[in-house]
């Protein structure tokens, strides 16, 4: 059995023969659901329906549905077979940099799944839901509390819908100022999130370029030259996308608020700094907060999400609708028809925003209490931090002058004379069981390998990834190139011809010719 600190012999690792089933090992070789054989089953059985249909006239359907059958066990086993192909926070350490792929405690889906959150619909009457509604002011509360602010709208659905709410909230401002139509730009850092430039240009914005010092931030200098009053905000992350905190937050503040322009603050990166500073205190106006990156709520997946947006006294009278307010009578909503709500931009979605989330994230703060979730922030740097060190001999940093926040940032200068890639690193990762980090971002880093660890990791796992990574590193100088380019070797699936995906995709099945299943 191979260890970390004994790495196959490239010509070892090629050589395995292939198996004759496609299966390996334990892994089975599953096919795609309209493969299979079972087109005219089905796992239930249902009533034969009372009516023919014949009064949908020409809208009957004449031809087969077009979805595989399958019964109950085979549905169970094709999709744990596939669950078995993919990565997942809780087989490992997910070292995404930039996305916080951090434990989700199982307390908080508990709480979640309690009828009282879980099985109420957004029309019930008012009275009916007082416990969620309670919920909701109280998440409330704990956010303007953390971050300093004195409004929050909770109903954005995710990081970019809550960029949205921000810079929508800063549009209404402008216009009932009577400045909108003549501030027209919005200020975006290079290292910035993509989605910060698509979301200005999506509320009808122009994006002009804010350049980067060479210790990965702010150009204070070229953000002065570019502030007037034809600017309506600026979009700073902080920390940064580098990792790493603005040290000239203050005065890009102050210079942002003499311009008369307001300053947006991308929260993706809030978990670093949770409990210990206040984007409040340093001039922010507006900043989304991811609750699955610093409250541990569900990441991704396709499913609801929540980006609620904290908003400063300037903004507070334009944030969307609804909002819980707590009085005598007891909890209720602001609608954007009463009169509290009159500033209100509109809304963003048809109802409250995500319950799930919204229990899952306070259940989170509850638990940790304000010293836990300051020692969160610290965790996460500090685990950071160590991996940068362990592996500053072997790799690049791409600042390596003082302490990163809460991911560690390389580029590819220490693979060069080695013509191994990062890709091709990425892709060796795989074999020794970890998941890449994010590559190629952020784009002002070359080759860039971006790795947050996250507060939830072990020392123990750290070490584990830390020892893989070094491993790996030391295969490339000694010129082990053949481990890498056709890497990953022992993965369900090998590597992609990438270069054929991207020209020519194949983006929906269709039955072989001659194939009596459905199309």
């Amino acid at each position: 059995m191979n260890t970390v600190g004994r790495p196959t012999a490239p010509n070892q690792v090629q050589t395995k023969p292939a198996t004759l089933t496609g299966g390996r090992g334990l892994l089975q070789n599953e096919a795609l659901i309209f493969e299979g054989d079972g087109w005219g089953k089905t796992g239930v059985d249902l009533p034969e329906p009372k009516t023919d249909g014949s009064d949908l006239g020409d809208l009957v359907r004449k031809d087969p549905i077009g979805l595989p059958g399958l019964s109950e066990p085979e549905t169970m086993r094709h999709y744990v077979r596939l669950s078995q192909k993919n990565h997942a926070i809780d087989l490992a350490i997910y070292p995404l940099g930039s996305c916080t792929m951090k434990h989700n405690p199982r307390l908080n889906e508990k709480m979640a799944r309690l009828p009282g959150f879980s099985d109420i619909h957004p029309l019930q009457p008012i009275s009916t839901v007082q416990g969620a509604l309670e919920l909701m002011d109280t998440l409330a509360h704990w956010l303007k509390t953390l971050t300093g602010m004195p409004a929050v709208a909770l109903s954005p659905k995710a990081g970019a819908h809550g960029e949205l709410c921000g810079l929508m909230a800063i549009r209404a401002a402008h216009e009932a100022s009577g400045q909108h139509e003549k501030r027209r730009k919005v200020l975006v850092p290079t290292s910035a999130h993509g989605t910060n430039p698509a979301t200005a240009a999506f509320v009808g914005y122009s994006v002009v370029e804010v350049a980067q010092t060479e210790d990965g931030r702010v150009d204070v200098a070229d953000l002065a030259s570019k502030l007037g009053d034809d600017v309506a905000a600026i979009m700073v992350t902080n920390p940064n996308t580098c990792g790493l905190f603005e040290r000239d937050i203050l005065e890009i503040s102050r210079l942002t608020h003499e311009a008369g322009a307001y300053f947006y603050c991308d929260g993706a990166n809030f978990n670093a700094i949770v409990g210990r500073v206040r984007p409040g205190d340093l001039g922010v106006d507006a900043m989304h907060i991811n609750l699955h990156k610093t409250f541990s709520t569900p990441h991704g997946g396709g499913g609801p999400g929540a980006g609620p947006v904290v908003l400063s006294e300037a903004l507070a009278p334009f944030a969307p609708a609804p909002w819980v307010v707590h009085d005598d009578g007891g909890y209720r909503l602001i609608e954007r028809e009463e009169d509290e709500a009159e500033q209100a931009f509109g809304r963003l979605c048809a109802f409250q925003g995500q319950m799930g989330m919204y229990t899952r994230a306070l259940s989170y703060m509850m638990s940790h209490g304000a010293d836990g979730l300051r020692q969160v922030a610290e965790d996460a740097v500090l685990n950071a931090n160590y991996i940068k060190a362990r592996l500053g001999d072997l790799m690049s940093a791409a600042f390596p002058d003082g302490p990163c926040m809460h991911e560690a940032l390389f580029d590819d200068e220490w693979l060069k004379g080695t013509d191994i890639t990062t890709l091709d690193f990425a892709k060796a990762m795989i074999d020794e069981g970890f998941h890449p980090m994010t590559m190629y971002f952020p784009l002002v880093v070359h080759g860039a390998m971006l790795i947050e660890p996250t507060e939830t990791e072990s020392k123990a796992e750290l070490d584990r990834f830390i020892e893989a990574m070094r491993a790996l590193a030391g295969a490339a100088k000694a010129g082990d190139v053949d481990r890498f380019k056709g890497a990953p070797f022992h993965a369900p699936l090998k590597r992609l011809d990438e270069t054929r995906a991207a020209r020519s995709p194949v983006l929906r099945w269709t039955a072989p010719e001659g194939s009596n299943k459905a199309a």
